[in-house]
């Protein structure tokens, strides 16, 4: 698993510290160096200006840092393509949301954007944000906290095993589908038609 380190709020919850440990290899945006000298991590590489490095930054980890001085994309687009470049295909993102709520739409949008070519979710301090494109099973629990957002106003969708199951039902507003809840160890989200969905799990003890 690779993970992808974004400028965002720090990783701080439990799950994010052990992805951190856990990762074959952590990408890290420039701007998100930050964090990880704070939790005592070393990323694999480095990507993005070097805008948000300081001098003393640069000099320590000159040696895996990969420039791209384009302006054309953001960081996060830029750890994308690095990764793709590499054949790193089974992505988490950390640091994805918090602090600047235009960055954290964003880098949604990026998360819909590359779930055809990748593996790939965000895990934030509070839950996991997963992009669909076909009929999905997630492992859960009962109890947890599930949001549903289409956008694709005309695809069909049903639910099985949550609370508010619904059979072939159209979201033409992003907010139709927050808020439902799990009641076992896994749920489905079944598309009838093609389009992307995000679908969001709260971590336990979060928005219950």
């Amino acid at each position: 698993m690779t993970i992808i380190v974004a400028n965002g709020e720090k990783p701080s919850a439990p799950q994010c510290i052990e992805l951190l440990h856990s990762a074959e290899a952590i990408v890290c945006c420039d701007g998100a160096i930050r964090h990880l000298e704070e939790l005592g991590v070393k990323p694999t590489v480095i990507v993005g200006d070097g805008d948000s490095l300081t001098a003393e930054q640069r000099n320590r980890y000159a040696s895996i840092i990969d420039a791209d001085p384009s302006t054309d994309y953001n960081d996060l687009t830029k750890a994308f393509r690095y990764c793709e470049a590499h054949g790193l295909d089974n992505i988490t993102i950390l640091g994805g949301t918090g602090l600047r709520e235009d960055h954290t739409l964003a880098n949604l949008g990026l998360l819909l954007r590359y779930a055809g070519r990748f593996r790939v979710r965000m895990v934030t301090n509070y839950g996991i944000f997963s992009a669909i494109g076909g009929t999905t099973t997630f492992a859960s629990r009962a109890g947890e906290q599930v949001s549903i957002f289409s956008f694709t106003p005309t695809m069909r969708l049903t639910f099985h095993g949550l609370r508010y199951p619904v059979a072939q039902r159209t979201f033409a507003e992003l907010w139709e589908g927050a808020s439902n809840e799990s009641l076992g160890d896994s749920f489905t989200i079944e598309l009838h038609d093609k389009g992307q969905v995000l679908v969001y799990q709260a971590f336990k003890g979060q928005f219950s």
